[in-house]
């Protein structure tokens, strides 16, 4: 997420809502047996525009999504939500996931895969239209679809940046 126009956002007086993306039981493999753990990955959001990801690991479920709520707290990045849905289409990818993202009309919904549906839903992005494309892992989908989201640019300071009217952005 090299993006210039990522923008960073303090955790402090945001109230956040978390969504469990997955949670898988690991093994590790030692001399004296198998030794048994979690990995919880966690989407948090304030359905305003505001959205991170985090994995957290634990012996016990609950201390790893606490973990993973935590993680994703110190990962936020600020999204331009435009009447409930996107300013323009865009992709995002991550490893060997893709994703496409296109906005909608107002009653739609979310169409989108369970990783990339908790990552639109904690934005607060009410209706889109997404697809993922290679990879499925959850870790890749999550990270895909927060770097297409990084990606979108708000149609108010591209009509600044290029010193035109906001209606000649929308129609040009």
């Amino acid at each position: 997420m090299s993006n210039a126009n990522v923008k960073r956002v303090k955790s402090s007086e945001i109230e956040f809502k978390d969504r469990l993306v997955s949670i898988k039981r690991v093994t590790k493999v030692t001399k004296g047996g198998r030794t048994f753990s979690f990995s919880a990955i966690v989407v948090v959001g304030n359905e305003n525009g505001v959205v991170g990801h985090g994995l957290g690991k634990a012996k016990e479920v609950t201390s790893a999504i606490a973990k993973g709520i935590d993680d994703a707290k110190k990962n936020l990045v600020k999204v331009p939500v435009l009447k409930g849905t996107i300013p323009h289409h865009t992709t995002g990818k991550y490893s060997g996931a893709r994703v496409y993202i296109q906005p909608s009309a107002p009653g739609t919904g979310v169409i989108a895969g369970g990783a990339m549906r908790a990552v639109m839903e904690s934005v607060g992005i009410k209706d889109v239209l997404a697809k993922s494309k290679g990879s499925s892992n959850p870790h890749s989908v999550v990270k895909a679809t927060i770097d297409a989201l990084t990606k979108l640019k708000d149609p108010y300071s591209v009509a600044q940046l290029r010193g035109v009217d906001l209606n000649t952005v929308f129609n040009g």
